[in-house]
């Protein structure tokens, strides 16, 4: 196979101290490893969008596209190390240094060599036990971008290297105990904080107010049980507080983070609101809404269900985009009804085909989800509508099975109701339990579109 050359950020890392510790205890010193690879350190590679490009023992090698996505990736992996670490003593602990460069690179199959990676193997050794050490190139392109310093170590000329190559260190933002605020793990499905808006109305008195529209915004998100909200209680910690959302999301464990403001013009609101992918800093959703203050519940309820209904297509293409980047190997059932929903959404018999197929993989990781069986018999309804290939009568008959098996567990979930009745209508012709179940989507997110659009259609067909 022929040799390519393309620019890339590596990380590489080492565990300092590996022959020591496999000395002391081998079999314990594995299995702490194996661990850490699957909580911490995979986890966040594909978060950052890395490639992992080989282990060796001790240590590993990481590809990435985007510098920021590198050193996001090793900052965080050696927070939750630090924070991991806290309670271990200091003979025991298993601490990584981190080199990050940026550069050519040459690869060959799914190996890497050359100049970048000669340099960001060089910096690892630099590092500090638990620490990052990068080059001039990255600090340019990540200063100001991130919540890091950096201390300059000069240039320094490394074995195999023709040129000198400037260094630095870097440091995190630590809590003035000296103890690492390490990131919460993301839970296994988007989740957002609505963080407290700021009153802009110049009355204090207004608090109240502005409070309760969070709140009211905070319940109405919170009926998406495809997605993971935080409660009021910890989004309000940060109230009164210039916030840097990165941080907060790292605290609270979220992907996702809405904010906004309130203002005030005599008896007239407006209220404006943000939506922001924290991995990225992208806003991927803004608006202002506009209101009387005669009946404050009423604007306070009319506003709430305005901003769900808005941000949540949002979410979805946003989290399909995610899905969308990662490798197909580390997909999970999740993962496999986000591109199948991509699929969906083209509305083409090559985009319906492709969806099925993502969605036969998603049940043969896990038979009992709901969503994915929902959406096989929304797929093959469209297909017999539109005239897409045959539907056989054994894909009818299990196709009925499902759907009527995901309305039994998934029943809390709007969106899977809404597919399973669809299919139940067409399929089996059972309008009442299709109108029950659209009832049911409806009562719990009020705001579902298509189930509005499918609970109108279904007995203009009878």
């Amino acid at each position: 196979m022929t040799a390519t050359r393309r620019l890339a950020a590596i990380l590489a890392a080492d565990v300092a101290g590996y022959s020591r510790l496999i000395g002391a205890d081998e079999e314990g010193t594995l299995d702490r490893l194996k661990s850490i690879r699957a909580e911490i350190i995979d986890p966040n590679i594909a978060e950052h969008r890395g490639r992992l490009v080989k282990t060796t023992g001790d240590g590993l090698l990481v590809e990435f596209t985007s510098v920021l996505d590198a050193l996001r990736c090793a900052t965080e992996v050696q927070q939750a190390m630090a924070q991991r670490n806290s309670d271990i003593g200091e003979a025991e602990r298993i601490e990584f240094r981190v080199g990050v460069h940026q550069g050519d690179i040459v690869v060959e199959q799914d190996d890497i060599f050359g100049d970048g990676v000669n340099v960001a193997a060089r910096l690892e050794g630099m590092a500090e036990p638990g620490g990052i050490c990068i080059s001039a190139r990255v600090q340019e392109d990540v200063t100001g971008r991130l919540d890091l310093t950096f201390d300059d170590l000069g240039e320094q000329t490394f074995k195999n290297i023709a040129r000198p190559i400037r260094a630095y260190h870097v440091h995190s933002d630590r809590p003035a105990n000296g103890s690492v605020k390490t990131a919460l793990p993301l839970p296994d499905k988007p989740s957002i904080a609505v963080l407290p808006f700021q009153n802009m109305t110049g009355d204090t008195e207004q608090e109240y107010f502005v409070d309760g529209m969070v709140e009211e915004i905070t319940t109405a998100i919170a009926r998406l049980p495809w997605l993971f909200v935080i409660a009021r209680n910890s989004s309000f910690t940060y109230k009164g507080k210039a916030v840097d959302v990165k941080l907060v999301a790292r605290e609270l464990g979220v992907r996702y983070v809405l904010e906004g403001s309130v203002r005030k013009a005599g008896n007239r609101v407006r209220i404006t609101g943000q939506l922001i992918d924290t991995s990225t800093g992208a806003h991927i959703w803004a608006n202002r809404f506009d209101g009387v203050l005669d009946d404050i519940f009423e604007l306070q309820d009319e506003i709430a269900a305005s901003v769900a209904g808005a941000i949540e297509p949002k979410l979805r293409q946003s989290e399909i985009e995610r899905a969308r980047r990662k490798p197909t190997e580390r997909l999970d059932a999740y993962d496999l009804y986000l591109r199948a929903l991509a699929g969906v959404h083209s509305l083409t018999e090559s985009g319906l085909d492709e969806a099925l197929v993502f969605l036969c993989r998603a049940l043969s990781i896990d038979p009992s989800y709901a969503p994915a069986a929902a959406m096989i018999g929304w797929c093959r309804a469209v297909q017999r509508m539109q005239a897409w290939g045959a539907v056989s009568e054994e894909e009818v008959t299990e196709t009925i099975q499902l759907v009527r098996h995901a309305l039994e567990k998934g029943r809390d979930d709007p969106d899977t109701v809404f597919w399973a009745a669809n299919a139940l209508f067409f399929f089996a012709g059972d309008t009442s339990v299709a109108i029950a179940a659209l009832e049911r989507a409806l009562s719990l997110n009020p705001n579902a579109a298509l189930a509005w659009q499918a609970r109108g259609w279904i007995p203009c067909l009878l």
